[in-house]
């Protein structure tokens, strides 16, 4: 049972896990205390990974055309298509979408087959959907793609300002350093700039609900204000920075009265942000997809900089802008030019650097300009100008902006390739050649975090079936291509040594991305490192004032605020985001039942007037649509969400849901600069789901779906959960059932019917054990999830007790789950609450263990313990 030291692959926090394999063939999973990034905490999703390295839903074999097909075969089939795609229609009709799931070395070869050696710009990833926005904004300002802090920082800080972030949820593992910050140092602020009340305000201090797209009139005002009142550092402007006079002219115009207007906040609420910010000189201001997914997310990002610019808040412990990336290695494809805007080595399309690279590839063939940027590619596509694409582990058809339209781009693609772990993704479906991908636990390589930290994803598990890493697909695929002398590479080792050397080409320090110091590094021992590298790492940029423009010094950025955002009457603004436990499109985490035991099914969140204007009742369905597609999802009313507003998740595909791919309701607007799409502001029309029954399901296993009108599954202990719901009822319910359920005409079902009420139980018990049981009714079920979900795993139980649909006394129901880490639900923190006498997160903690580990479920602790204080205290 050897432990090894890895990384986690969700999101760009890059904390460190300790995977040790067990004799039953499971994996034991913990925090590695000595990694700098998360010193053993692990969110409830990291701490789940061993839940999701089964072999159920991988694809193990190379697939031509859906048939099984050798690897010579079809990646002699990949090669020839796209060499005579090339020589027909030149290098700009091929393409390659890559992933931030993809490792450095994995990037590395994909970018230098397509920029290198094809000659085309056509290298993009997923990453533009995540923080491409702060790439233009970084390079805008210090002439370079460059996180200025570290994690440190935000401990350090005396005022954390999140901008945009709901760290809480989507970067559970900073949210608890700074939690833990605060606790010991009550004097530190939280400030929290968000359209919605996220669980992040639960420590904020101040909660800024800005209109959509205030953030930037609210950060101009505020440079303003900094000005005006001489809150400056202005040796530091004079002596590291220009173009102050110009932002400061913009910044003129927008006192505290025209940004309250703007924002849609009060005077008051604005002033004491300008004052605590301007008083405050540790600031660290961390922002993420709420400022990059829009399309003036550049400008938000300058509007961000110029602020901590004009105070000299920079390069120093305890301050800073910090842009939080959402995929684990982002920064890792942003540094071997991922991004089809960039070329290697945050090396630009410019002359020099394309000599330069060049001759360090041996090539003659660089592309000599920036390819299709995500958005654009797509579009090309459909208009019949890519010939052949290649996606590497991602899903472009769920997460996209007009995902219809990109599933429709790729079914008339001539070919299409899809490399992936994955062997039922919605873009899989309709490839041509797929191509089986290693997944985390088998793949070996580097990945990069938000603070420039490099960390080893090493390998404890063997590849599976066929299953090939993504650089040894790739360097095949080169070598086929006629490229063998330049992609003989036999080991990961070998590759991250050439990328290491390329940073180190030619680069006297007038390139940020250096990693000289690593040169000859022993690569299987190589411990987190975070870059530049030169004689040793550099924990913090721009402390010496000099930037990475050609005169060395930081830019400031006009910004002009957009106007304000009013929809049309009828439609509401639609923002998508993430959950707490769930990974883009659950390629990894819908396989583990504990992580969609906190929200099982895809909802939309809206205020409860705007719900009662619509006649929207709590948990009923809600129908979605604009003019590029439409959505079916359960309501969620909440006054956390903004009058006006809604806020769905984008993690559910059809494989998990009848229809919840709410990307394909983003209108394809993207930021001028970063080509960023705008995915946290569509406009949607909102309208009830009128069924006339509703049904909750457990079975062992999943039923036959297709052709209900609602439905949305997900992984139970021992089988299946499920939701459904149907515009007409079926002539036949037995006859309904029998099928649905894949039944013996002989199965001795068992059932209870309410004519009055319409409500309706059936079950199929086998030797005292659950084969599914069915609750139906004209009004959503009341029945309790987690209860009925627990009667699958249960030894022995009686028609009555699942019939009954509510537990008895010798099955107590612990409620839906808040404590996705413990499985600890809401009922047994209520019990902890009213009949223990726990009034504090940490009574509560003690008691029932919820809370105590990632922390995420804090939040809503509390809300629980409030709403029952009283009773409590009785």
């Amino acid at each position: 049972m050897t432990t090894t030291r890895t990384t986690c692959p969700y999101c760009g926090v890059g904390c460190g896990v300790l995977a040790t394999p067990q004799p039953d063939g499971t994996v034991a999973i913990s925090g590695d205390p000595d990694h700098p990034a998360n010193y053993g905490r692990l969110c409830s999703k990291g701490s789940a990974l061993g839940e999701t390295l089964s072999l159920d839903g991988r694809l193990l074999y190379p697939e031509v055309k859906g048939q099984r097909s050798s690897w010579d075969d079809a990646l002699d089939l990949v090669a020839t298509t796209f060499s005579r795609a090339i020589d027909e229609h030149g290098p700009d009709s091929v393409a390659f979408y890559g992933s931030g799931q993809l490792l450095t070395e994995d990037y590395y070869v994909a970018n230098k087959l397509m920029k290198g050696f094809i000659g085309s710009g056509n290298m993009d990833t997923n990453s533009r959907l995540c923080m491409a926005s702060s790439v233009a904004g970084h390079k805008r300002a210090f002439g370079s793609d460059t996180v200025p802090g570290n994690y440190e920082d935000l401990e350090l800080s005396d005022l954390v300002v999140l901008v945009g972030s709901n760290l809480g949820w989507c970067h559970p593992v900073l949210y608890q350093r700074i939690v833990k910050a605060k606790a010991e140092r009550p004097d530190m602020r939280v400030v929290l700039i968000d359209p919605r009340r996220t669980v992040s305000a639960d420590i904020a201090d101040l909660h800024l609900a800005v209109q959509s797209d205030g953030d930037s009139a609210l950060f101009v005002g505020l440079l303003g204000y900094l000005d005006s009142n001489g809150i400056t550092a202005p040796g530091f402007v004079a002596d590291h920075t220009s173009g102050v006079e110009a932002a400061l002219l913009v910044a003129e115009d927008w006192p505290v009265s025209r940004v309250a207007s703007a924002t849609g906040l009060s005077e008051k609420s604005v002033e004491l942000f300008y004052t605590w910010f301007g008083k405050t000189e540790k600031v660290v201001t961390i922002y993420s997809q709420g400022v990059n997914q829009s399309s003036s997310g550049t400008d938000k990002v300058n509007a961000i900089i110029n602020c901590h610019l004009l105070t000299g808040r920079m390069g120093r412990p305890g301050m800073g802008p910090f842009s939080v990336t959402g995929q684990p290695n982002a920064m890792g494809g942003r540094e071997v030019g991922g991004l089809a805007n960039m070329l290697a080595a945050h090396m630009d399309f410019t002359p020099e650097a394309i000599e330069r690279v060049g001759r360090f590839w041996g090539s003659d063939s660089v592309a000599s300009k920036p390819g299709f940027k995500a958005v654009e590619l797509f579009s090309a596509m459909a208009r019949g100008e890519i010939k052949a694409i290649w996606i590497m582990a991602t899903n472009p058809v769920d997460s996209m902006p007009e995902a219809d339209a990109v599933r429709a781009a790729l079914a008339t693609c001539p070919f299409v390739v899809v490399s992936d772990m994955s062997g039922r993704t919605d873009t899989g479906i309709v490839a041509h050649v797929r191509l089986p991908a290693a997944g985390w636990g088998e793949k070996d390589g580097t990945v990069t975090n938000s603070e420039r930290r490099i960390s080893r994803q090493r390998p404890f598990l063997a590849l599976p079936g066929e299953v090939r890493p993504d650089w040894w697909i790739i360097k095949e695929v080169g070598k086929r291509m006629g490229f063998a002398q330049v992609f003989d590479y036999a080991t990961p080792a070998q590759i991250f040594a050439e990328h290491v050397a390329l940073s180190a080409f030619e680069n006297d320090g007038s390139r940020d991305f250096d990693l000289s110091g690593l040169l000859g590094a022993d690569y299987a021992t190589l411990p987190p490192t975070q870059w530049p590298v030169r004689n040793k790492p550099a924990a913090r940029m721009f402390g010496d004032g000099r930037f990475f423009t050609r005169d060395r010094r930081a830019r400031f950025v006009p910004v002009l605020p957009p106007p304000p955002f009013v929809p049309a009457p009828g439609s509401f603004i639609l923002n998508t985001g993430r959950v707490r436990d769930h990974w883009h499109t659950m390629t990894r985490t819908g396989k583990t039942a504990r992580l969609s035991a906190h929200y099982a099914e895809p909802f939309v969140e809206i205020h409860p007037d705007d719900a009662e204007a619509l006649n929207i009742r709590r948990a009923t369905l809600v129908r979605l649509s604009n003019r590029h597609g439409s959505a079916v999802v359960r309501a969620l009313v909440t006054d956390r969400q903004r009058r006006g507003h809604l806020f769905v998740p984008m993690h559910w595909t059809d494989h998990f849901a009848s229809n919840g791919r709410v990307d394909a309701l983003v209108t394809a607007k993207v930021d001028p600069h970063s080509h960023q799409p705008a995915l946290k502001m569509a406009l949607a029309h909102a309208e009830p789901f009128y069924t006339r029954m509703h049904g909750f399901f457990v079975a062992r296993t999943r039923p036959l779906l297709s052709g209900l009108d609602y439905w949305a599954t997900a992984e139970a202990p021992g089988g299946m959960r499920g939701e459904i719901a149907m515009t007409s009822e079926p002539t036949n319910w037995d006859a309904w059932i029998r099928a649905a359920f894949e039944l013996p005409t002989d199965a001795n079902l068992i059932s209870l019917h309410d004519a009055h009420s319409g409500r309706r139980n059936v079950a199929l018990i086998e030797d005292g054990r659950l084969v599914f049981a069915l609750y139906l009714s004209p009004d959503p079920v009341l029945v309790s999830r987690q209860w009925a979900v627990g009667l699958l795993a249960a030894e022995s139980i009686t028609g009555s007790a699942v019939l009954a649909g509510r537990p008895g006394a010798d099955m107590p129901d612990s409620g839906a789950i808040v404590c996705s880490c413990f499985s600890v639900g809401i009922n047994t923190i209520t019990a902890a609450v009213i009949a223990k006498g726990c009034t504090t997160v940490e009574a509560v903690g003690a008691y029932t263990k919820a809370g105590t580990n990632c922390g995420s479920c804090r939040a809503e602790i509390r809300g629980i313990i409030d709403a029952h204080r009283l009773q409590a205290a009785e």
